[in-house]
């Protein structure tokens, strides 16, 4: 019964009937609910029109100006195209209810409604005035209408979407949910992989077979989350390997990377002037236009101009490590605290400014140096179905085994540091370059 209650949810029987589309690219028809088109004629969810996905990849990949609009819209698409292969799944059904089913269905399509304007590497800066952006999905999805919606439309509440949103769910079903959302293998990283690849205007998160990944879905040995068949073990393999280079290629390419660290020092250095929980409610342009007129005067002026200014001026590369590359300098930088980097980074100013004899201003040395966390998931498991085994994905492909054994992470990121344009190329000819920086870490390691 549970199987056939699961097909019947509206939306998924608008994946054949193709009454009410929406096209997305690259010509995908997406199936429109009334229920669903009341969501998305929402201020909260219209907000994400205006709100870019990639932010300051534009500006170096300038047709990577798709919106989280379109991303949850493609995410959507893709929970529906999971939740109907899996209803054929016996286990599948028995553990998720169909209310539950429709939560998943719903979360997927408001996944993203707390997110703001360059919200990961603002958030990267682990800053006490930056709230999560869990907390400011909150405050939308209990703001009306959108509360209401969701109760006389759906039947639940702002805190049951939040859940599966977060990863927090407390049930079988809603923790599955929560998984297919999030997880090693799930709709959000299908669709940014592809959507990314597809407006940056490169290959790379476009060369994995979705429709065989999702036909080899089926519930992992605990049945709290998904895994693959052994059909699906090539499909698994090209998209961890296309998340590996479009992460290499796009993601932290080393212009990409400059423009970030010129946001992260200018939000830092604005943070006291700005109220951000209010800043963060405002689509992408009212933000610049914000952060120009607070830089008026100060030290952020120059680096918000560079990004957002009617000429583009990002940081050159003076030196860059990795954990191969000069590795006891990157092990000392990365991973640390952002206050950390920025003390760190106006010691080496006064360091380079003695060894060129001429005034450096501290804000025009940048340190980017990669968070914590890492990036790549590897846990998910393959169904044997004929020996009735689950084996992990990184034993049975060489693929995953090597990325996850020499730490994709570690191959991908660079710390770097980075300098205006005029005095980048006399900073990255001095001679030993590297032990002024080496200097410049355990004169601030000292001084904590």
């Amino acid at each position: 019964m549970s199987r056939r209650e699961i097909l019947a949810i509206p939306e998924i029987v608008g994946l054949d009937s193709r009454r009410q589309l929406v096209r997305i690219p690259p010509e995908l028809d997406v199936p429109l609910t009334e229920r669903v088109r009341r969501i998305i004629d929402t201020a909260a969810f219209r907000r994400l029109i205006r709100i870019t996905q990639l932010g300051l990849v534009s500006l170096v990949y300038p047709a990577a100006l798709h919106t989280r609009f379109e991303h949850s819209l493609g995410v959507y698409r893709l929970a529906l195209l999971t939740t109907k292969r899996l209803a054929h799944d016996p286990r599948f059904a028995t553990t998720i209810s169909a209310n539950e089913a429709e939560l998943f269905i719903l979360a997927a399509l408001l996944h993203d409604v707390g997110h703001w304007p360059f919200c990961h590497p603002i958030e990267d800066l682990e800053l006490p005035e930056i709230p999560p952006h869990e907390e400011l999905a909150r405050e939308f999805l209990e703001a009306s209408p959108l509360a209401e919606l969701l109760a006389s439309d759906w039947d639940t509440s702002p805190r049951e979407v939040l859940a599966v949103i977060s990863g927090r769910a407390a049930s079988p079903g809603k923790k599955l949910a929560a998984s297919m959302l999030s997880g090693p293998v799930d709709v959000d990283k299908m669709d940014y992989l592809f959507r990314d690849s597809l407006h940056a205007g490169v290959p790379y998160g476009r060369h994995f077979d979705l429709e065989r990944l999702i036909g080899s879905l089926c519930l992992n040995a605990a049945g709290d989350g998904l895994a693959i068949t052994d059909k699906g073990k090539t499909a698994a393999e090209l998209l961890v390997f296309a998340r590996y280079v479009m992460f290499s290629e796009v993601y932290w390419h080393h212009a990409v990377r400059a423009a970030t660290a010129m946001l992260q020092r200018a939000i830092y250095l604005l943070r006291q002037r700005l109220n951000l929980r209010e800043v963060f409610r405002l689509t992408e342009a009212e933000v610049i236009a914000q952060l120009l007129r607070c830089s008026s005067g100060t030290p952020a002026e120059g680096l918000l101009n560079g990004l957002f200014g009617p000429t583009r001026a990002l940081y050159k590369r003076v030196a860059q490590y990795s954990f191969f590359e000069h590795g006891e300098i990157y092990r000392r930088l990365a991973g640390r605290r952002y206050r950390w980097l920025v003390h760190c980074s106006a010691t080496l100013a006064e360091i380079f400014a003695r060894a060129l004899g001429s005034f450096i201003n501290e804000h025009t040395i940048l340190i980017d140096a990669p968070p914590v966390k890492r990036e790549v998931e590897f846990a998910v498991d393959v169904y044997f179905p004929k020996e009735d085994r689950y084996r992990p994905l990184g034993d049975v492909s060489p693929v995953v085994r090597t990325l996850a054994e020499k730490q994709f992470d570690d191959y991908v990121k660079r710390v770097r540091i980075f300098a205006e344009q005029k005095i980048a190329p006399r900073l990255a000819t001095l001679p030993h370059l590297h032990d002024l920086i080496w200097k410049a870490i355990e004169e601030t390691e000292a001084s904590e």
